[in-house]
């Protein structure tokens, strides 16, 4: 609908409301023939609707009407298949255009590709809901007073936002490898397209390394979906997964990748992250790990990405390799830093760390400092059942 109306907010608001009238409709209609064609065909309506309300944007009103006349009846063909990861990417490159800033970018991706709420995403961005709630709607009054369209642009503005689209499709592929909210630890259907999107901008922009080295890190991350998860839908750590459950043909799709990637000579951080996830499907268990070599891939990542994550996921890693010791020094330290001490895995990890070393006093009151900052459903299941080993 974005594309067919040329506004993200008109697009918007009219699918919310074809889809309010399907809830209305289709119990006692029954479901029509095709779904997608009476939604896109609906909104269509009400898209054109409120722009014939709008007197101000009657120019606007002209072209859409042209561009949605007669022609595009709701059953004409192709209507209920044009969605395509071709339209999802558009709309990736729209949101990423350089007029928002990196904040507005990845905010907006996560609402119109991920379908966060906007109380959700305020939350990961820590502000209060009504303040996303304007940043977001700024955003999409600047895109289209700006006229930025909804289709890949010229090949000679892609760098400009190759980074930042490369970043929203990996934020998409987190959120639902790791949901923030809800029920399920894993959302299948964002793992699903960030993987299609992947493949997509590999297909359109062959043998760029870091496009490369992101299909490589999504392939071998999702490796590991079925054995991530319990049968009573709690995560499963990575030491405690069945091996024979990863999938050994994305595992070696990824690492062929990875290489090849790699062989370009132009690292960077997907690649580096790609080769340390190639690292845990390289190894037969937990203990066969190559953790020295994931340390040294972390120290060349942090030159890239000097973050506080990056550097407690380090750290995760030299606890492995030099023992837990070594790791809550190092985890403690980057405890200090006020915006990662909200940052409930941190906590977590340090409690695991405890745990190892038999420390239970000590690791039960880092789990309950992750309980108090706030961690989705499944992580809480996960935390609550380490509590109660602990204790007994």
């Amino acid at each position: 609908m974005t594309r067919l109306v040329g506004d993200l907010e008109v697009a918007e608001d009219a699918v919310q409301e074809a889809c309010a009238a399907a809830v209305a409709q289709w119990p006692a209609a029954g479901f029509p023939a095709s779904p997608r064609a009476w939604l896109v065909g609906v909104a269509r309506h009400k898209a054109l609707d409120h722009l014939r309300r709008e007197a101000a944007r009657q120019a606007k009103e002209v072209a859409a009407t042209a561009e949605l006349g007669p022609g595009r009846a709701d059953t004409a063909p192709g209507v209920a298949d044009e969605a395509t990861d071709d339209d999802q990417l558009g709309l990736i490159f729209m949101c990423c255009h350089p007029a928002l800033s990196l904040a507005a970018q990845t905010a907006l991706t996560l609402r119109s590709i991920c379908g966060l709420r906007t109380a959700e995403i305020a939350a990961a961005f820590l502000v209060p809901e009504p303040t996303m709630a304007q940043r977001l709607v700024r955003a999409k009054r600047k895109i289209t007073q700006a006229g930025i369209a909804m289709r890949m642009p010229p090949a000679a503005d892609v760098p400009a936002r190759l980074a930042a689209v490369l970043r929203v499709i990996f934020l998409v592929f987190t959120e639902g490898h790791m949901a923030t909210s809800g029920q399920a630890l894993v959302r299948d259907e964002l793992c699903d397209r960030a993987l299609r999107l992947a493949r997509e901008l590999t297909r359109l922009l062959p043998g760029q390394p870091e496009v490369t080295g992101l299909l490589a890190l999504i392939l071998l991350t999702d490796a590991r979906r079925s054995a991530r998860v319990g049968a009573a839908g709690e995560p499963v750590q990575l030491a405690d997964q069945d091996r024979g459950r990863w999938d050994r043909a994305m595992i070696d799709e990824g690492r062929t990748l990875v290489e090849t990637a790699l062989a370009a000579g132009a690292p960077g951080p997907y690649q580096l992250r790609a080769a340390i996830a190639a690292c845990h499907g390289d190894a037969a268990s937990a203990d066969d790990t190559d953790w020295r070599q994931i340390v040294a891939l972390y120290d060349e990542l942090l030159r890239y990405e000097p973050t506080p994550v990056v550097a407690a996921n380090r750290a995760a890693a030299v606890a492995m390799a030099d023992g837990p010791a070594e790791g809550l020094r190092l985890l403690r330290d980057l405890a200090a830093d006020e915006a990662l001490a909200s940052w409930p895995p941190l906590h977590v990890a340090i409690a695991e760390l405890h745990r190892q070393r038999g420390d239970a006093s000590a690791a039960l009151s880092a789990y309950q400092a992750a309980l108090e900052l706030g961690v989705p459903e499944a992580q809480r299941t996960f935390i609550r059942h380490r509590m109660r080993g602990l204790k007994s």
